[in-house]
């Protein structure tokens, strides 16, 4: 679990010590980006709080007022998105500031107050090697066809996994992509390929919409965003069998999970044909975590599930139960692994400690034994 400080850690490199009633967002985000902050929260009754290397850290001024977080907040906002937010009481959509970086806003009310986090998106493009991803993502979707899920929890780094994919091939493959994103966070130059990116609410009024036009659009690869619902994930599965490459991400813990909430978001009399679909078209799913790192920031820890003829079987059978044992004996032959084989390998190596191990791991029981120890693991809160 994250911890809250009541101030700036002493590393800080740029300070605001003023009157809040002085205080300008731009200086709160060029204080985010000189310090590394993924997060920036405005609430009422607290300062403002910057997350840095997982940890909740406050600002070095007093205590935010509903005029103050109002103040703050509408000084980024455009009138229409001012209007937007007052009749429908939230309200997502990015931006940049030239010379620093690109932001992610989620804005809304708390306790009849505006309050808001801005998530940083940095300007570059992560490389992919530079972001120790493993070859065998690469592997997997070098394909025709097919569909390809990156899942997690919010601030896993989904989006910059993905982001560092769709580069690589931007830059090796003549191709057409499209996304379709809410918000567009990282911004695509042409490269190899020509890339369009489509923002809900400003270049199509639903992921709805934009999917049902997509293939008049002439892609081969394409980033649907979050798969949030029956339609959009029937519409991913149609277009990864029609002969493109799609990609798209969903709040789940595991691989497994990943494929039984695909499944189970459908009545249960379309199952079986989604199973069928699914067991032809899927390529892989990568979960993963952002782990605390000893000593400090965080650790990409994935848990890497390639579809194989056996699990294509097993999907297609019903038997997705028995995925995660194919799992863990097919990491030499596959480049499949677990999430606690990963958790593993960096506890060997000193990366993390064993009580983060213990925290984050999503079967700790196992773990424990994989660990040759007999001590109960701490659950995860």
């Amino acid at each position: 679990m994250s911890s809250s400080q009541d101030q700036t850690s002493t590393s800080t490199k740029t300070s605001v010590e003023q009157g809040i009633g002085n205080l300008q967002i731009q200086q709160l985000f060029k204080v985010m980006v000189d310090n590394g902050a993924s997060d920036l929260h405005l609430t009422v009754g607290t300062a403002p709080g910057m997350r840095i290397s997982g940890d909740i850290v406050r600002v070095k001024v007093g205590s935010l007022t509903p005029e103050d977080t109002k103040r703050l907040i509408y000084q980024i906002l455009t009138e229409k998105q001012k209007a937007e937010l007052e009749k429908n009481l939230e309200l997502d959509f990015s931006f940049g500031i030239k010379g620093l970086a690109r932001f992610r806003a989620n804005v809304f009310y708390s306790k009849g107050a505006v309050a808001a986090v801005f998530r940083q998106i940095p300007s570059l493009i992560p490389d992919f090697e530079a972001l120790g991803l493993p070859p065998v993502l690469m592997e997997m979707v070098n394909v025709s066809s097919g569909l390809f899920l990156v899942t997690g929890p919010t601030g896993s780094g989904k989006s910059t996994t993905l982001a560092s994919i769709i580069d690589k091939l931007n830059s090796s493959s003549p191709a057409h992509i499209i996304t379709l994103e809410d918000p567009i966070e990282f911004v695509h130059a042409h490269k190899l390929s020509l890339v369009n990116q489509r923002e809900i609410g400003a270049d199509t009024l639903s992921f709805g919409k934009g999917i049902k036009s997509l293939l008049r659009q002439d892609p081969d690869i394409v980033l649907v965003g979050e798969l949030r619902d029956p339609e959009t994930i029937e519409a991913a599965l149609t277009i990864a069998e029609t002969g493109h490459v799609v990609f798209g991400t969903l709040h789940t813990n595991s691989t497994v999970q990943t494929i039984n909430r695909i499944i189970n978001v459908f009545s249960h009399d379309q199952q079986e044909q989604i199973r069928t679909l699914l067991s032809f078209v899927l390529q892989g799913v990568v979960a993963q975590q952002l782990l605390p790192r000893i000593p400090k920031g965080r650790a990409l820890c994935q848990e890497i599930l390639r579809i194989t003829p056996a699990i294509r079987n097993l999907i297609r059978e019903d038997k997705v139960h028995q995925i995660y044992s194919q799992m863990q004996i097919g990491q030499e032959e596959t480049g499949m692994n677990t999430m606690n084989q990963h958790i593993k390998k960096h506890l060997d190596a000193g990366i993390i400690s064993p009580e983060t191990a213990m925290t984050y791991s999503n079967n700790p029981e196992e773990l424990t034994r994989m660990l040759g120890l007999n001590t109960n693991p701490r659950k995860k809160p």
